[in-house]
């Protein structure tokens, strides 16, 4: 996700999505151990989103 796309969205919306990503990241790493995952890619990126999120949750905050 682009930065620009989360800043269009609500608090409320960026909290569940940050959450979703945690969750998503929690299951590629759980499937990397067990050898199932093709692209690593996706983990590197589901993390830059999840500071991405928090980012702008903190500035929001400021």
């Amino acid at each position: 996700m682009k930065a620009k796309e989360l800043k269009d969205k609500q608090e409320k919306e960026l909290k569940e999505l940050l959450q979703e990503r945690r969750e998503r990241l929690r299951q590629l790493r759980f499937e990397l151990s067990q050898g199932k995952v093709k692209n690593i890619k996706e983990i590197r990126e589901t993390k830059k989103d999840i500071a991405r999120i928090l980012t702008i949750l903190n500035q929001r905050n400021k």
